[in-house]
């Protein structure tokens, strides 16, 4: 089975909940420990081997590619200063990873933004990455899905137990075990026999939502040629992942998942990204022992 090389991150939408910051700053170039978002899902898919990244972009989101472009006058400045640390922080961005762009001019949906990179697939297994989801190192899903799709072939999803109540924010999954691949006896894996986007409470085949993280089969671009555009003209990634979990394994079919149970962090979500940023610094020695303190006694004052 083909490894998997390659990375798709889209990164096209407006960023509206974040308005007025996201007029002129692109939500997926927002910090987190002095590393934009995005940085951070790229070097996550670096570390796990996927040495190529197509980023799906927008008109006026220029500044995604110019962040993973080499600034050598920088790095030179910066070295010429004596800060090393920060000229091997600028020198290092994206770990390696060799970044290019797709333009999505008009916003059809997920599956239309990552049917902008069939060429840069090229009919190789590949995976895509949402920058607003940030999942915990120390749990390396994308590593391990990997290792799934190698050892199972087909697709790969990542699935989350979510509450009863959030089932209608996500796409659900109907799912039934099997035997964990060796070397992925950690992780439940399971097969899923069918796919809701959105389904209500009570529709809702199980609690177990799909996250930004998806390892596919080049099949998938047939499927997204396929799939009715839905509200707002969309092409949903799900409805195409319907299509792949019925097709047989010989022609790209076969759909399973890993059931995530580490830390996530959406940040798309404005309350869940003042979450992501709070426990990042706390995780860094230099800001830790001093906000530590500082949320304890804010805290004091805001309580009734």
């Amino acid at each position: 089975m083909a490894a998997v090389r390659k990375a798709v991150v889209p990164a096209a939408g407006l960023g509206t909940r974040f308005l007025p910051a996201t007029k002129a700053i692109p939500k997926e170039l927002f910090p987190l420990d002095y590393r934009p978002v995005l940085e951070h899902v790229v070097a996550e898919g670096a570390v796990a081997g996927l040495a190529d990244v197509c980023l799906i972009t927008s008109p006026g989101k220029d500044a995604l590619l110019a962040h993973f472009t080499p600034d050598e006058g920088l790095v030179s400045h910066l070295m010429a200063k004596g800060d090393l640390a920060r000229a091997d922080a600028v020198a290092g961005i994206g770990l390696g990873a060799r970044v290019t762009t797709r333009v999505q001019d008009v916003p059809h949906g997920l599956g239309h933004a990552v049917s902008l990179a069939e060429d840069f697939a090229d009919d190789e297994p590949f995976a895509v990455l949402l920058g607003d989801d940030l999942l915990d190192e120390r749990t390396p899903a994308l590593a391990a899905m990997c290792a799934a799709r190698e050892a199972l072939g087909g697709s790969v999803l990542l699935l989350v137990e979510v509450p009863e109540d959030q089932v209608s924010r996500y796409g659900i999954a109907a799912v039934e075990g099997v035997e964990s691949p060796q070397g992925l006896e950690d992780w439940e894996v399971v097969r899923v026999t069918g796919l809701q986007e959105k389904p209500s409470r009570e529709q809702a085949a199980s609690r177990l939502a799909i996250i930004g993280r998806y390892v596919l089969d080049p099949a998938v671009f047939d499927e997204l040629r396929t799939v009715t555009p839905g509200a707002g003209g969309e092409i949903q990634l799900t409805d195409a992942l319907a299509g792949l979990a019925e097709r047989a394994p010989d022609s790209g079919g076969g759909v399973h998942a890993l059931v995530f149970r580490g830390l996530r962090y959406d940040a798309g979500d404005r309350l869940e990204y003042v979450k992501a940023v709070v426990r990042f610094a706390l995780r860094e020695p230099g800001v830790a022992d001093g906000l530590r303190p500082f949320l304890e006694q804010i805290l004091a004052e805001e309580s009734p």
